[in-house]
Parts: C-alpha cells; sequence; structure tokens
C-alpha cells in the first residue's frame, strides 16, 4: 500500500513538470468560469450557496448536484483525457484512478469553491443596488 501511495504522489507531483502543464491553469480556470456563471445564476433565482445548500438542503440535493455535473461535467471528461494523454507519452502506461484524481482536482474543487461565494457576492451587491434605490 505504502507503494501505491507513493507512487501516486510522485506522479501527481511530476504532472506539475510535465509536457502539459498549462492545463494546471486552464482547466481550473475554465471550471472558474463556469462557476461564477452558475454562480450568477443562482443570485438572480435567489437560490442559497451552492457547496452549503448542498449539505443543508437534502430535498434539492440531487437536483442541484445533477445541475453542477452538468456544468463542470465536460470539463471533467476533457481532463480526464487530457491526463491520460500526458501519462501515455510520460508513464507510457495508463492509471485511470490518477486521471480521475487529477480531474476532480482540476475541475470539481474549483467549482465548488466560486460558484457560493460569487452568488453570496452577487446578492449582496443586488442588496446595496436596491437598497440605494430607494428614496
Amino acid at each position: 500500500m505504502e507503494d501505491f501511495l507513493a507512487r501516486i504522489v510522485e506522479n501527481l507531483i511530476g504532472r506539475v513538470s510535465g509536457p502539459m502543464k498549462f492545463r494546471l491553469i486552464l482547466q481550473p480556470l475554465m471550471a472558474a468560469v463556469f462557476a461564477v456563471r452558475d454562480g450568477l445564476k443562482d443570485a438572480r433565482e435567489e437560490r442559497p450557496p451552492y457547496f452549503r445548500a448542498i449539505f443543508t438542503h437534502p430535498d434539492r440535493r440531487s437536483r442541484m448536484l445533477r445541475d453542477g455535473c452538468k456544468s463542470v461535467g465536460k470539463i471533467f471528461v476533457i481532463a480526464v483525457v487530457i491526463d491520460l494523454v500526458e501519462q501515455f507519452i510520460v508513464l507510457r502506461w495508463f492509471y485511470p484512478g490518477e486521471a480521475i484524481l487529477v480531474a476532480f482536482i482540476l475541475a470539481f474543487i474549483p467549482y465548488l469553491l466560486i460558484r457560493g461565494p460569487v452568488n453570496r457576492i452577487a446578492r449582496g451587491k443586488r442588496r446595496s443596488a436596491s437598497d440605494g434605490k430607494r428614496p
């Protein structure tokens, strides 16, 4: 088990300087763009912040998860494919579990971390703008 974890850590660290390191910026950026878009939509529709609401609104959980997966799913698939290509180029082998882990880190984590705060900021600006319009 220790060899397994050591290989995963070594391979993950190797991706930072590998031939496709540009994706370490590009894929989280794409996830952030989708998160901002969805966070603004949540604010317009007065939905609760995404990540927190997944845990606090069990009645909406499945719909919210489907919505999030739909938004970031394409980025996730692209991240898996790019990681598998990089693995083949560098390691001459495929480790699908590592590819899924990297895709999760590069696509889902930024999406989850950005969507809720964008919603809160947009709702706060919307409230202060509506307060300023009152005579």
